[in-house]
């Protein structure tokens, strides 16, 4: 993936559009000038097309993250790609994130077969924000002491990361603007 020599972090948001979670998180990256990038769960797109509509709007980018968040390495290849290629229809992007980041080497493969371009896109920072077993402080913490010029970080636009997620996003949002880094969206949506 082409991702420039400015000193940038790259801030992802996995599961949503959410009613709540995602308009917080609008608003937070505004209020710090910052793009990110949304992989939406296609069924979510259906429920809430506006607040999808609102991400393109504002400049951020969007990747596809299957139609109803299956999980790759319990799921039959051919029910994974069509459930891909549903979420298609509602997200036009060049970027793929398998839920839970597990996915087959056969769906991989044909996720490449039938989608020439796409971009597979993992992380080096998870902010375990879904985790209800750790503090909201853990999960900033977590970020804060991985963080780097380069680093793609996971979020999640959930109910059940809401607690940790609006807890540590504003901060680490403040961090990156206080180093003098840019916080961009991955290149790869389409309008």
């Amino acid at each position: 993936m082409p991702i420039d020599d400015d000193p940038a972090v790259y801030i992802t948001f996995d599961d949503g559009p959410h009613p709540a979670a995602t308009p917080f998180v609008l608003e937070q990256l505004e209020k710090y000038n910052a793009l990110a990038t949304f992989f939406c769960v296609g069924n979510n797109v259906t429920r809430y097309p506006e607040i999808y509509k609102q991400l393109l709007e504002k400049g951020h980018t969007t990747g596809n993250h299957t139609y109803n968040h299956l999980n790759g390495w319990r799921t039959d290849t051919d029910v994974y790609i069509k459930n891909i290629e549903k979420a298609k229809e509602q997200i036009n992007s060049m970027l793929f994130r398998p839920p839970y980041g597990r996915i087959k080497i056969s769906q991989f493969r044909k996720i490449r077969q039938n989608n020439p371009g796409w971009n597979i896109c993992m992380w080096d920072i998870l902010s375990g924000d879904f985790d209800k077993g750790i503090t909201s402080q853990q999960c900033l913490d977590n970020v804060l002491a991985n963080i780097n010029p380069g680093s793609i970080i996971v979020f999640h636009d959930s109910e059940k990361a809401w607690e940790r997620m609006s807890y540590a996003l504003p901060y680490v949002l403040e961090y990156c603007q206080k180093q003098g880094w840019k916080m961009k969206a991955l290149p790869g949506t389409g309008l």
